[in-house]
């Protein structure tokens, strides 16, 4: 997902506590090998309970969903993905409690340059590229 952020932010995100969120577009790698289409709708509703690291941004009044750029493919390539992703304004910790990577958040200035980023490192593992209009919510 690619979200935008209005203005600088200070969550509370869970056992990561404090984390400072520039004011940008982050693109934030996730995986839902079952359940795609579920995630997806939910990661998109605003009436959803706080689970995952994300859910504690999603919730702020500040942060709005720009697009979703997704792979159905079965590899597991979220890691690798996001690590890819990797840049100085990851946030060390968000979304990845459970695998070894640095960071599943990465920031951008600019939404041309995430989308880009994004597109980029999907193409190197030669996946098929879908968006959210794909999916037929």
């Amino acid at each position: 997902m690619i979200i935008r952020i209005g203005k600088t932010l200070s969550l509370n995100v869970g056992a990561l506590g404090r984390v400072k969120i520039e004011r940008g577009y982050y693109v934030y790698v996730g995986s839902a090998f079952n359940s795609l289409k579920a995630r997806i709708k939910r990661h998109l509703s605003g009436d959803k309970r706080i689970h995952w690291h994300v859910d504690y941004l999603l919730a702020h009044e500040d942060a709005m969903i720009e697009d979703v750029i997704f792979t159905a493919d079965k590899r597991q390539l979220e890691c690798l993905i996001s690590n890819g992703l990797e840049n100085q304004g990851s946030i060390w910790g968000f979304g990845c409690s459970d695998c070894k990577c640095r960071s599943h958040l990465h920031y951008y200035k600019d939404l041309g340059v995430a989308k880009n980023a994004i597109l980029n490192v999907m193409g190197e593992l030669g996946v098929k590229v879908m968006f959210l209009e794909d999916l037929k919510l």
